[in-house]
């Protein structure tokens, strides 16, 4: 950028003769703003000497809106009301500024700027009544919106777009449908518009039928259905659209790479993940918030701190969420007090924290065991900065609590909650009962949980299990056959690993991947050198009635153990070995991992649902307390 800055200077202190210097600001506010570089546009502006026209100040507003920078926008037009040398608003100004008032969903500030739509005789214009029609569609004031597009004399296309684009927003997807079916021309924005509706509400499969029916599809069609698969948690689906993509030969722009990292993090796709933040280096795109944000919580839920840290570092922007994806990574890897850290820095930034920076604080130290200092940050949420605890928030202090053995206090806590507790409250105080083995107040949680839920399936085995060590047989073989009768059953354990940018699925027992026989040969190795190192299945975790060979063999399927053994025969010696999983570790699988990382030789890293575990020479980075 330095030589437009040079052009700048040079028109701006010896202006050529022939070239009128709102011309430059104008090439220049416009060249920075297809660049992103929305600090560039401000400064251009800021430092023209003479006064600057309407075609700069049109430019300066698009240059904002379409970058969707809303409040600089509304700033600017502002700025240019009350300059008493500033030209008069035109048409162009207003659709920019509309734009913003939209995007900010600023009821207010949009009845403000309609008022001088009309002042300055702008209200017949076809681009300004489209602009108005969305904005207020966009801030909820469907009737006025619905009037201005009955009331207009001419319509294009865009018209009806914004119209289909309204009831979309209003959740009236069969009625967008029916203006969309009705449309003598429909473009590209209308049909991404209709996919992106439909993904919203789930509906995935109209969603796809329409984007396969695409007459042409651009990057935003494309967009819309990436983003559809990743926000209904189809991440394998995303991916591989993403790949489909590609093969097309259509680049991906920022709004794609968000989307797709989205999934990468949550399937672990770290290979994918890497090669995106490649593509951002290579393309010399900037880390703004979103793309910054999306790829710093790639790398830090693929278990990559290091890396997420970086990309942090590079961010010339960063927000609440920036902080609180760097303390929360910190938290879910077992750095707690590096999490302290980064929170008092970001304290220093005065970045106001939110709910989501104290999950992590708490989390933090709910996996090294700090009950003191999870309770001190609880305290501080409302007290000190005015974030009032949700009901996720209690149930970590209450998890904190009853590992920690101070059962008491937590079921004190939530007895005291203003807030109805939950099944996860509940199910963390449980958890505090099964460690500590207080039966009597373990059945009084199950009751709770079961007016709660009376399919939860952690429950009846909680139960089944208890009455099982204490000898009472009979009531440990009802609460199998309640399950049998309810027709409760555990949620299925299922594990992921990427191997050659390619995503494998695993479930327990799983014998559908393609190369069972090596992975079956695999476990069986394991088994036999586990067992020569000390290893010991924990075969009361089985609930079913069968023997003990049956038991071990089903403690050997579950879905890590199989992911670990795929990990062993794909990849060559030496490399990590990197695991998500839905459900958290079992005691069994902790054990067994711990162990073959020592046997191999290697790094495992499985992700669990509440935190990472690093498996290296024998050991755990949880130090078992997970």
């Amino acid at each position: 950028m330095r030589h437009l800055y040079q052009i700048q200077a040079q028109a701006t202190i010896n202006p050529l003769p022939s070239i009128d210097p709102n011309i430059i600001a104008v090439k220049l506010i416009g060249v920075c703003a297809d660049h992103a570089n929305i600090r560039h546009v401000a400064l251009v502006f800021n430092h023209f000497l003479t006064a600057p026209n309407i075609f700069v100040y049109n430019a300066l507003l698009k240059a904002f809106a379409q970058n969707n920078d809303w409040q600089h926008t509304i700033y600017y037009f502002n700025r240019q009301l009350g300059s008493p040398n500033a030209p008069a608003p035109d048409e162009y100004t207003f659709t920019s500024v509309l734009k913003a008032c939209a995007g900010l969903a600023q009821v207010t500030e949009g009845e403000k700027v309609h008022c001088f739509v009309a002042k300055y005789g702008c209200e017949g214009n076809l681009f300004v009544r489209n602009s108005l029609t969305d904005m207020y569609f966009k801030v909820g004031n469907f009737g006025i919106a619905q009037k201005l597009f009955d009331e207009m004399g001419v319509r294009d296309v865009v018209s009806w777009n914004t119209l289909v684009s309204g009831y979309c927003l209003s959740g009236r997807v069969d009625k967008a449908r029916w203006v969309f079916d009705g449309m003598a021309e429909k473009t590209l924005f209308s049909w991404s518009t209709m996919i992106t509706a439909y993904a919203k509400f789930g509906e995935l499969g109209e969603a796809r039928r329409l984007f396969d029916e695409m007459p042409e599809r651009n990057v935003v069609s494309w967009n819309a259905m990436i983003a559809g698969y990743a926000q209904n948690e189809k991440y394998a689906e995303a991916i591989g659209l993403f790949r489909q993509m590609q093969q097309y030969g259509l680049a991906p722009n920022d709004v794609t790479l968000v989307s797709v990292l989205s999934a990468c993090a949550h399937l672990g796709a770290l290979d994918l993940g890497k090669w995106i933040d490649k593509f951002i280096r290579q393309r010399g795109m900037e880390l703004g918030l979103f793309l910054g944000n999306a790829l710093a919580d790639m790398y830090a839920k693929c278990g990559c701190i290091a890396e997420a840290k970086l990309v942090f570092g590079k961010m010339h922007q960063r927000d609440v969420i920036s902080w609180s994806i760097i303390i929360t990574g910190l938290a879910m890897n077992g750095h707690a007090d590096e999490a302290f850290w980064c929170f008092n820095k970001m304290i220093e930034h005065e970045v106001k924290p939110n709910d989501i920076t104290f999950m992590g604080l708490l989390t933090a130290c709910t996996h090294v065991g700090l009950v003191d200092k999870g309770l001190e940050y609880f305290d501080m949420m409302d007290k000190r900065y005015g974030t009032f605890p949700k009901v996720e928030h209690y149930g970590c202090v209450v998890d904190l609590l009853s590992r920690a053995g101070r059962l008491v206090e937590a079921e004190d806590l939530i007895n005291s909650m203003p807030v109805k507790p939950n099944v996860i409250v509940w199910g963390a105080l449980l958890g505090g009962c099964r460690i500590y083995k207080d039966t009597e107040r373990g059945e009084r949680v199950v009751q709770h949980i079961l007016e709660l839920d009376s399919d939860h399936s952690g429950s009846y085995v909680y139960l089944a299990n208890v009455y099982t060590s204490m000898g009472r047989l009979d009531d440990a073989a009802n609460c199998r056959l309640r399950m049998r009768d309810k027709g409760v059953t555990k949620t299925p354990g299922c594990s992921w690993i990427e191997v050659d940018n390619i995503v494998h699925e695993f479930f327990m027992g799983d014998l559908s991947h393609p190369q069972l026989d090596k992975i079956y040969w695999m476990i069986r190795e394991l088994r036999r050198k586990m067992k020569l190192a000390g290893y010991k299945p924990k075969t009361d975790l089985v609930l079913h009635t069968i023997d003990e060979e049956e038991k071990e063999d089903a403690l050997s399927v579950h879905s890590e153990k199989l992911a670990i053994a795929f990990g062993l025969i794909s990849t060559s010696p030496g490399t990590t070995i990197r695991i998500v999983k839905n459900l958290r570790v079992c005691n069994d699988c902790h054990d067994a991992t711990k162990i073959i990382s020592k046997i191999v030789e290697r790094e495992i890293i499985v992700r669990d649902r509440s935190r990472f575990h690093h498996f290296k020479d024998g050991k755990c980075s949880c130090n078992d307390y997970w």
